[in-house]
């Protein structure tokens, strides 16, 4: 089996960083276009909820897991749905998991816009070839979400 990658966040990431940036998206600001992901998780059955960096690429939405397999990633497995939050606004989606051999292009658009955030977790910089960004694919989970009307 292979092994999982998790960059758990740090004290101050997870006491300071993401408490504050959830309370910058209830206020409706996003801080490079991020929002806040509530997912029912898979063992309490409770809303839970973490900053993430939504984009599009070619009409459609996706999620991106810069530190691995975190809890996010394995409550949105389970649960299948979700909401994006920011300010008032809250999104509800349908979620698929994107096979590794299609995240060349999320993880070439994912570095462009926020290697300055994630490139430790990553390994690579934005101008990694294709090859590394090939490589290090199984390591990040992806999703495309489909909202509901």
């Amino acid at each position: 089996m292979a092994e999982v990658v998790y960059h758990r966040p740090d004290w101050f990431t997870a006491r300071v960083i993401n408490p504050l940036l959830k309370g910058v998206h209830r206020l409706g600001i996003g801080v490079a276009g991020s929002q806040t992901l509530a997912v029912r998780g898979r063992k309490s059955g409770e809303i839970r909820t973490n900053p993430v960096n939504p984009f599009e690429l070619e009409g459609r939405t996706y999620l991106l897991a810069p530190r691995g397999t975190t809890q996010w990633v394995r409550n949105l497995r389970a649960s299948g749905e979700g909401e994006l939050r920011s300010g008032r606004a809250t999104r509800r989606f349908r979620a698929i998991e994107v096979p590794d051999s299609e995240k060349l292009p999320l993880l070439r658009i994912y570095m462009e816009k926020w290697s300055w955030e994630v490139k430790g977790f990553l390994g690579i910089d934005a101008d990694a070839p294709d090859q590394e960004l090939r490589r290090i694919a199984p390591d990040h989970p992806a999703f495309e979400l489909s909202f509901e009307s």
